[in-house]
């Protein structure tokens, strides 16, 4: 009954989104221009302190940081519960509701739509307020130094608004593939805003790129496929809703990203994924939080993209209002079946299975011919003409890579303890330091069988991929290393970051590279010698080689190799070489 009537209320607002506002101080430059333009940010910053001023008992305007080129990240706190602040929030166990605009600064629509969906929540003053219910925490603009490299064209492939900002951050960060590493000052303050509020759901506002076809806006969400099972339930009942809400308003919502299995091939399909951490939608499920994407089309006008970003604004606040205690109350629950994982198998990457089912996308007609600019085969679409294209959708989504947890957790040696405890921080991570040494203790190790390191840099990082095993081994750990216990709310996102294995753990975006570089030697003429006294010493070693020459064509063909053989056997080969430096433990450090 009481999610019937906010939604009915709100739907009724949603109808007719670009009212100017009672209040000239409330109104945006888009609204004034017909939503042709979007402002800039000091506009952010005007439209902040006048909302409080308007509403000095319903919104908070807040700095939560600072960006490298010095400008603030304002969020706008707004409940009409009389919980401004998160310690009041989390007193009363209200639901939190992030939304976020901006990562992606030329991608504003989530800007202009939420400061609309805002001044509408708040004149309404009805018992079913959405705003009793929750507290929202609205994010205008994330990556505000890209904001403000404002120009024409900046998207090329973006129908409006006239002008926009940049992609990525003043150091060049693309904040969306940032969450796991935290690189960037502004997603570290965004983590801090994250840890402070703890928001049950995390919504995430872009623009998608693509292929031109008439479905304008994309709807995912974990935990849908990924993480805690019970709560599966819920990621898919939200994301149900909205979807459900925006058809009603005559949108064309679906729940996959519509990039095809094939770039600029139509014929293809699409196919489904569960995105890995440094994404939103792959970081706040590994939380036991909704991580939403919602992502418009890029060639739809701004009006349009604007008024459906709007309208998906509305349908979340009315779901948050009308299920938020349970769904709250759920997450909780995760939280402490999360706690428990030790000794079981954890997900870390999944893939879609072979299943595949219909979809009549609604494209246009379109034609597929050889470039004489590129030479390639090159797709060009007919907006004239609606088309229904009947293709697949691989969606069936399963674990792919899955290890078991640790009994008890993990263990990072001193010499890494500080950039690693910093990081852990940064993400609200539990850990404390062992005042003492442990000595002969038996841990688990992992020493890669394979290296690959990426041959170019991703974000300033050279990626490694790892193959090996986790073994037992009895080791030392000098005083000062850190335990990380896997019986935390955060365990899978523990996990995330210090499995060697995981898409987008420390070792895989090369903060460990160090550990995987050879960096002590013989030289060949000594190794000559090495390898000649080992080989009269040990008859055994001696067949050994032979039979290793006879066997392997490669490795007879490879004089270095040939002399590793030997030196491996040296007491002078370093023992850490392909040792990954962060151990496992069955066992709580005393």
């Amino acid at each position: 009954m009481l999610r019937s009537a906010v939604l009915s209320a709100l739907l009724t607002l949603s109808a007719t989104p670009f009212s100017h506002a009672a209040d000239p101080a409330l109104s945006t430059v888009a609204e004034r221009s017909g939503f042709q333009k979007t402002g800039r940010y000091d506009e952010v910053i005007a439209l902040c302190a006048a909302f409080q001023k308007a509403y000095p008992k319903q919104v908070r305007c807040t700095e939560f940081g600072r960006t490298p080129e010095g400008r603030p990240m304002l969020a706008l706190i707004a409940s009409r519960s009389g919980a401004l602040t998160a310690e009041a929030a989390h007193k009363r166990n209200l639901p939190v509701l992030l939304v976020q605009g901006g990562i992606h600064a030329g991608e504003i629509d989530g800007k202009d739509a939420g400061f609309l969906a805002l001044r509408e929540a708040l004149q309404d003053s009805s018992a079913n307020s959405v705003l009793d219910k929750q507290v929202l925490v609205f994010v205008p603009v994330f990556n505000i130094d890209g904001h403000e490299r404002f120009g024409r064209w900046n998207r090329p492939n973006q129908r409006g608004p006239e002008e926009m900002g940049w992609r990525t951050t003043g150091q060049n960060f693309n904040l969306n593939r940032d969450y796991a590493k935290a690189d960037a000052p502004e997603m570290q303050a965004m983590l801090q805003l994250v840890n402070r509020w703890d928001p049950l759901a995390y919504i995430d506002l872009h623009v998608t790129d693509g292929a031109k076809f008439e479905h304008d806006v994309s709807i995912q969400v974990e935990p849908v496929h990924a993480s805690d099972l019970a709560q599966r339930k819920d990621g898919e009942a939200l994301r149900d809703a909205v979807i459900s809400d925006l058809s009603k308003q005559g949108s064309l919502p679906l729940p996959f990203y519509m990039s095809f299995k094939v770039d600029d091939d139509p014929s293809s399909g699409f196919v489904d994924g569960v995105s890995p951490p440094r994404f939103s939608t792959g970081y706040f499920h590994l939380r036991n939080r909704f991580g939403m994407l919602v992502e418009t089309h890029s060639w739809k006008d701004y009006p349009t993209r604007v008024r459906i970003t709007h309208n998906t604004i509305v349908s979340i606040m009315a779901q948050i209002a009308a299920h938020g205690d349970a769904w709250l109350k759920n997450a909780q629950q995760a939280d402490l079946r999360a706690a428990r994982l030790g000794g079981q198998p954890v997900a870390l990457t999944y893939e879609p299975s072979e299943k595949t089912r219909p979809v009549a996308f609604r494209g246009y007609e379109y034609t597929r011919t050889e470039s004489d600019i590129s030479g390639a085969l090159m797709t060009r679409y007919d907006e004239s003409k609606p088309q229904v294209w009947n293709v697949t959708v691989r969606d069936d989504l399963q674990p792919d890579l899955s290890v078991n947890a640790p009994q008890a957790g993990y263990l990072v040696p001193a010499a890494h303890a500080a950039w690693v405890g910093q990081k852990l921080q940064q993400h609200g991570i539990a850990f404390r330091v062992l005042p003492a040494a442990l000595n002969r203790v038996t841990l688990e190790t992992f020493r890669a069988t394979k290296c690959t390191f990426d041959a170019q840099s991703l974000e300033s990082h050279q990626l490694l991929k790892l193959q090996g095993a986790w073994r037992s081994e009895t080791r030392d750990l000098g005083a000062g290393a850190l335990f990380v216990p896997i019986a935390q709310a955060k365990a899978r996102l523990v996990m995330a970051l210090l499995e060697p294995q995981a898409p987008d753990s420390l070792a895989a975006w090369g903060r460990f590279n160090n550990a995987f570089e050879k960096k002590e030697y013989m030289e060949a003429y000594v190794a000559e010698d090495v390898a000649r006294e080992q080989l009269a010493a040990d008859p055994a070693l001696a067949a050994e080689f032979k039979q290793k020459l006879a066997d392997d064509p490669a490795f007879a063909k490879d004089p270095a190799a040939r002399l590793e053989f030997f030196a491996r056997r040296h007491s002078s080969w370093d023992e850490r070489f392909n040792l990954y430096p962060v151990m496992r433990t069955a066992v709580v450090p005393g």
